[in-house]
């Protein structure tokens, strides 16, 4: 039950990084390597983030 509890939060944390990187690139300041850097994802999954959001 605790692994489940655990993996549940990551997937919590993982999803608002992610929703936090999206925000930060619809606003535009950052480069998407800095986006990567701050909010702990990989370059491929800042740049899969913005494709979703211009579709």
């Amino acid at each position: 039950m605790c692994k489940m509890m655990e993996d549940m939060r990551n997937e919590a944390i993982f999803n608002e990084r992610r929703q936090l990187a999206m925000d930060a690139i619809k606003v535009g300041v950052l480069s998407y390597e800095q986006i990567a850097k701050y909010f702990k994802l990989t370059l491929e999954e800042v740049e899969g983030l913005a494709v979703r959001i211009k579709e």
